[in-house]
């Protein structure tokens, strides 16, 4: 059994319209989802053995920041260019590729492809993995060469979510 964190990076600026966008950085608002999600993942115990995340600059800055808040070294971050804007397809081959020891593996990229996976993977139906989201799979596989089937989708996260929930139940 194997346990996948997709994540889609923070709230980015675009106070810096000249700034091309593998550069651009978080907004102030990403600046705060990224470490309160990174607490939630560490409150229901959901640390990550390996962290692997696209190198573009909110992507990093998502990590590090998600990454204190769950006690990973930021020295440990494996950062991927190929993960930039990256396809479903690239981001499963990169899983395959995961060293088996690894249980729990937290892959941060882009959308539209963190979205597209989890739904492929988990055969959900997701619309949009909002900024900062983060989905939890399970894979009930032995090596991460198998994924791609048994996914079961455990979680589904994201900023405003106690913010929505909360809401519905004022309404009922």
């Amino acid at each position: 059994m194997k346990q996948l964190i997709l994540i889609r990076h923070a709230k980015s600026s675009w106070d810096d319209l000249s700034a091309r966008d593998f550069d651009r950085d978080l907004s102030k608002r990403g600046r705060g989802d990224a470490p309160d999600m990174g607490r939630r993942l560490a409150e229901r115990g959901l640390v990550p053995d390996a962290f692997v995340i696209s190198s573009s600059q909110r992507t990093r800055s998502t990590a590090y920041l998600m990454a204190e808040q769950f006690g990973f070294p930021a020295e440990e971050i494996k950062l991927k260019s190929e993960l930039y804007l990256a396809s479903p397809a690239t981001m499963l081959k990169l899983i395959r590729h995961t060293p088996d020891h690894v249980q729990r593996l937290a892959l941060l990229a882009h959308n539209p492809g963190i979205t597209e996976l989890t739904n492929q993977l988990a055969r959900s139906c997701i619309d949009n993995i909002p900024t900062c989201g983060v989905a939890i799979l399970e894979l009930s596989i032995e090596s991460w060469s198998e994924a791609g089937s048994r996914t079961q989708l455990l979680d589904f996260d994201y900023p405003k979510r106690e913010i929505e929930a909360a809401a519905l139940q004022q309404e009922s």
